[in-house]
């Protein structure tokens, strides 16, 4: 007999394949799916950026309340986010259309068990990989000139700030992104779980919000770093290098807990690069 939770997803994935069945074969799909679930986040929480210093109920919960998001802020980081897809993402979305295959669509669906464990393993594997990167690209100073200095140009990060990166460092997040579920064999319908739940927690950690439902609130034993360790990073760039949880910080003594204020209570010397205002 079949375990309950096996059934759960199959209604849903029948209705995908039947009803979808050639836009979710199509290489592009992913890209689409990524990209619409980031401009869609990015735009809720531009839209709270303008609306929180007339609103108190949403300033109330900004890690800043007295430094509101201006329009330059917006544009400018909203030109960079715009260039790097229009030169890095749709190149490589229409070389991925034109050389990789139709995705195979299994007609089983995955155990609601694999889906959810599919995600937690890609977001441990992805979390690894980007705090190696990320903590390579402080203390090389070549390296965090040349790519990663730019997305340190703003000390209090905003939702535009996360993809307000150079060509390199979207490049090497898009990378792990698509490999990751590919390395754990992970069920298609699971890699786009994946994928919208990463740009998700990504853009959340550098919304500049602090709500109740974050996933930094919901994470219990403070295993979660959220959007004021990642804001508490962008004051002290040398502390709190991982993405999402906060194991490795704690093991490499780069660890930083952010005070009320949004400043950081360090336990690791400044790095060696500027803050830049």
């Amino acid at each position: 007999m079949l375990d309950s939770h096996a059934l759960v997803l199959q209604p849903l994935w029948d209705y995908l394949h039947q009803n979808h069945h050639d836009l979710l074969r199509s290489p592009l799909f992913p890209v689409v799916l990524s990209v619409t679930t980031y401009f869609v986040l990015v735009g809720i929480y531009t839209a709270l950026d303008l609306l929180a210093p007339t609103w108190p109920s949403i300033n109330r919960y900004r890690l800043h309340p007295d430094k509101p998001i201006t329009w330059p802020n917006i544009w400018t980081t909203l030109g960079v986010t715009v260039y790097n897809h229009l030169f890095f993402i749709f190149p490589a979305a229409v070389a991925q259309w034109l050389w990789r295959p139709p995705t195979p669509l299994p007609p089983e669906a995955p155990s609601l068990w694999g889906f959810f464990l599919g995600i937690l393993g890609c977001m441990v594997v992805f979390d690894f990989q980007y705090y190696l990167w990320h903590l390579l690209h402080h203390r090389v100073p070549w390296l965090y000139r040349t790519f990663h200095a730019i997305h340190h140009q703003y000390n209090q990060p905003f939702s535009l700030v996360t993809q307000y990166l150079s060509g390199w460092e979207l490049f090497s997040v898009g990378f792990w992104a698509t490999v990751d579920p590919i390395l754990l064999r992970c069920h298609c319908l699971t890699t786009w779980g994946f994928m919208v739940f990463n740009v998700y927690v990504s853009t959340e950690d550098h919304c500049g919000y602090d709500f109740p439902w974050a996933m930094h609130n919901l994470v219990p034993f403070g295993l979660w770093g959220g959007a004021p360790k990642h804001d508490a990073h962008h004051q002290r760039p040398g502390t709190n290098f991982a993405p999402f949880f906060s194991h490795w910080d704690w093991l490499g003594g780069t660890n930083t807990v952010p005070t009320a204020s949004g400043q950081s209570a360090s336990e690791e010397p400044e790095d060696m690069e500027e803050k830049k205002d």
